[in-house]
């Protein structure tokens, strides 16, 4: 099946990199016009360009900068149809509550938290208007279980993404806006590989942990984007999109 976003305009944060980039390339392959939100001016243009969309420098924690990306997808393209809330940091030094200081805290929920409070709130100016549109936040399956290795700013963030997107989708299913919350599992991105470069242990406990033995490809987590982007989603809003190879239903593993 081809052109399932067929004429579409998608604006997605975190774009040139991970889960974000997958899902620029598998949403144009699939006929969106896509914007891209990042900070990555080197590669931005770049990668804007191969897809024919386009590369809005955003900082996704200020206000004025995520209105801009919203606003210049609809002035450039005629509408925001999708929304793909995606960027995200996970830094080494947000770790145990015991370890983790107030700085690290607050960049992590500013990033993580309120940029996807900031990047809804502009969408749905928009498709508010439109009176049609889909926004997906990408939360996590931590959202949803505890982890004793713990990233406790990041684990927090992502339950609020959680708790927000049920909200949003409860409250705007009859404007014809649906919201759902992707919450992938543990994925080969350059984030994940950066946390465990230093510490094969923790990445091999990690590992073992989930039923199909192995981490999700960004190209898996990008199908699922498509999905809950597309009209085949028609009737899916205020979900918990888990993503995870079934680490969330896991008591034990397969031996």
């Amino acid at each position: 099946m081809t052109g399932r976003v067929d004429g579409k305009v998608a604006v997605i944060t975190g774009g040139c990199s991970g889960i974000g980039l997958a899902t620029v390339r598998r949403l144009a392959d699939e006929g969106a016009r896509v914007v891209i939100g990042d900070l990555d001016d080197a590669n931005g243009e770049q990668i804007a360009d191969s897809i024919d969309g386009a590369f809005v420098h955003t900082d996704v924690t200020d206000a004025d900068q995520v209105t801009n990306l919203f606003r210049t997808a609809q002035q450039q393209y005629g509408s925001v149809d999708i929304a793909f809330n995606n960027a995200g940091i996970s830094p080494p030094e947000d770790d145990s509550i015991l370890d983790t200081d107030l700085d690290t805290w607050h960049q992590v929920q500013q990033v993580n938290l309120t940029s996807v409070y900031l990047c809804s709130k502009a969408a749905l100016a928009i498709m508010t208007e439109q009176q049609r549109g889909s926004i997906i936040n990408t939360a996590s399956f931590v959202a949803v279980m505890g982890a004793a290795t713990s990233q406790i700013s990041y684990s927090a963030s992502k339950g609020g993404v959680l708790a927000m997107t049920r909200e949003l989708g409860v409250q705007f299913a009859r404007s014809g806006i649906r919201v759902n919350a992707l919450c992938p599992g543990p994925v080969n991105t350059p984030l994940l590989q950066e946390l465990f470069a230093d510490d094969p242990e923790r990445a091999a406990r990690r590992m073992v942990h989930v039923p199909m033995g192995r981490f999700a490809e960004p190209e898996e987590i990008a199908n699922a984007v498509l999905f809950l982007a597309s009209d085949d989603a028609s009737f899916i809003t205020a979900s918990t999109f888990l993503v995870d190879g079934g680490i969330s239903a896991a008591y034990v593993t397969p031996l």
